[in-house]
């Protein structure tokens, strides 16, 4: 390798932390959530504490919204996947319970990128 090439490599290496810090990580905190079952979309505020009881394929799901969070509480699906995807607060978070068909996406002000965005 040339002096050249040590400097690309080393060039891209200091890059490669900025670009992640500036393109893949937000600290937005949401500001709403949408609600996904089946065909139908909740839209709910996160500024309000409360609890939803949703109906899916499987069974009720209770979605619990407090402090700005929202999370799976419990869920009639066999691995749990969903309720152990915990709080999710950040712009662009999701989580989803397959078997029952209910899904939680938090939306705020500036989209958060994303490999779906591709």
């Amino acid at each position: 390798m040339t002096r050249a090439d040590y400097l690309i490599v080393l060039f891209a290496a200091l890059l490669l932390p900025y670009l992640y810090v500036s393109q893949w990580s937000s600290s937005e905190v949401g500001t709403t959530a949408a609600i996904m079952n089946g065909d139908k979309t909740i839209a709910v505020s996160l500024a309000h504490d409360h609890t939803l009881t949703i109906d899916g394929a499987l069974g009720p799901t209770i979605i619990k919204i407090e402090a700005g969070k929202i999370r799976f509480a419990t869920s009639p699906c066999l691995g749990k996947q969903c309720i152990h995807s915990g709080w999710l607060q950040q712009t662009g978070e999701f989580a989803a319970c397959l078997p029952n068909r209910i899904s939680v996406a938090v939306l705020g002000d500036a989209p958060r990128f994303d490999s779906i965005n591709f």
